[in-house]
């Protein structure tokens, strides 16, 4: 028997579509691992949120493996530490994995490939970063251009079908029980709610896929309806690789519907990585330097405008309903995260940091590229983002996007309030008493952002 490989595991924990175990079988006996990371990402360190869907969707990866004759090593520790220790005491010669373009990963890719043969394969995207360029050969830093590109290289490869059987060694290695990497809450266990909405593992995935057929012909409008839900809710499925971007692209193709704004969507996604590969401090550091100097709120005075908005007592019901949401579900509408994000920034001047921060441990899809592109969109510090000026007006959003019946999901307390009222509750003169006052004024934050802006601008 040859010698045997290992199959490096990280945000890509699906067996179908999957170029690194492909290539893996055809080398040898694969031993599949995942080792848990919490040196390496530093101050990236997977939030809470994540470490929930981490456990179920390991679990549901080792059952697949196991059905093909296969199981999955847990590791924990330094990836390449980890790595080294795992070829040394198994006679691996070489590693296959996925590429991942987070910095920390890129950096783990070359400590491993110091130490062995470590073979990267495609699959994460729909492009590797860098595949398309601009006439002058640079890399496209405006996402609208940049789509158009893709688009000329879509679709993409028909994804491969999961494999039928794997090889393994002669003997296992030794792995941790899952359970005691402590990756679920217990006390409290404030994650109660997540399974009624989630089925984390490739199953899961394919089913959400299968769920969006039917409905991508109504995603242009559907989408920006809180109410509604017209939101694929692939976003965590795609950040931990359950399903491929291909396999979704072709899924949503095969519905025979006009899915171009959804696809556009998954553009985006490669968009966000390609902006972090050039920029590895995008969840840290301005794109733009002019915003160093905007005069943000210290938490130390605004911090109970932060606590207010992370709890989802603003008094904006909108705004509300999207945190308190957040926190039952790990997860928000796309529409109202814009809002959420933006009432954050310019209606109490907090810094985007603070909010992505949050968003990073609450959200099941927490991803460095998506989630950071996405709030330097919202303050108008990003490589290609929306002006800081263009504020949006929280309660006009919520009319306009009919998030009435969405208020009186995730905000009881006005729950027997009508349409024409729930929106801004306080004009009307009919706010509960259990829903608090605006901590802000629209007009009165409006003009304190703008303000911070012309200062900024000197």
């Amino acid at each position: 028997m040859s010698d045997p490989v290992l199959l490096w595991f990280r945000q890509d924990l699906r067996l179908s579509d999957q170029a690194a175990l492909a290539a893996a079988i055809e080398d040898g006996p694969v031993i599949p691992v995942y080792i848990l990371d919490d040196e390496t990402p530093r101050q990236w360190v997977m939030g809470g949120a994540s470490r929930w869907w981490l456990h179920h969707s390991l679990t549901a990866l080792d059952e697949s493996l196991r059905a093909k004759g296969s199981r999955l090593i847990l590791r924990r520790g330094n990836c390449a530490d980890v790595l080294a220790e795992l070829a040394k005491e198994n006679g691996a010669k070489r590693v296959h994995g996925l590429h991942h373009y987070e910095p920390w990963w890129r950096n783990a890719e070359k400590a491993v490939g110091k130490i062995t043969d470590l073979i990267l394969h495609d699959g994460g995207l729909l492009l590797p970063p860098g595949t398309v360029r601009t006439g002058a050969g640079g890399v496209y830093r405006i996402y609208t251009p940049f789509a158009r590109a893709v688009m000329e290289h879509m679709p993409p490869p028909a994804p491969t079908s999961r494999v039928r059987t794997i090889g393994s060694p002669t003997c296992w290695p030794d792995s941790d029980d899952l359970a005691s990497w402590d990756l679920l809450p217990i006390d409290p266990d404030w994650a109660s709610g997540f399974s009624v909405d989630w089925s984390p593992g490739e199953d899961g995935a394919r089913e959400k896929v299968a769920d969006f057929v039917d409905e991508v012909g109504d995603y242009p409008t559907a989408r920006n309806l809180p109410s509604v839900e017209g939101t694929s809710r692939l976003s965590p499925h795609l950040h931990f690789g359950e399903v491929s971007p291909a396999y979704v692209w072709h899924r949503i193709l095969s519905s025979k519907q006009d899915a171009t704004v959804f696809h556009k969507e998954l553009i985006w996604r490669d968009y966000a990585h390609t902006q972090i590969c050039q920029f590895t401090a995008y969840g840290s550091a301005n794109a733009r330097d002019e915003f160093d100097a905007l005069p943000w709120r210290d938490l130390r005075e605004a911090g109970g405008d932060f606590s207010a908005w992370k709890r989802g007592r603003t008094g904006y019901p909108i705004v509300d309903a999207g945190m308190r949401q957040l926190w039952a579900t790990g997860w928000m509408h796309n529409r109202v995260r814009m809002i959420a994000a933006s009432f954050l920034i310019k209606h109490l001047l907090i810094d985007w940091r603070h909010g992505a921060r949050w968003f990073w441990d609450t959200l099941v899809d927490a991803d460095y590229a998506n989630n950071s592109v996405n709030w330097q969109w919202v303050a108008g510090s990003g490589v290609d983002a929306n002006l800081f000026t263009r504020i949006m007006a929280p309660l006009s959003q919520s009319d306009k996007f009919d998030a009435a019946g969405y208020i009186r999901e995730w905000v009881p307390e006005l729950a027997d309030l009508s349409d024409d009222v729930i929106h801004d509750p306080q004009a009307h003169d009919v706010k509960p008493p259990a829903y608090p006052d605006k901590i802000i004024g629209h007009r009165e934050g409006r003009e304190r952002a703008l303000a911070a802006y012309r200062q900024m601008k000197g």
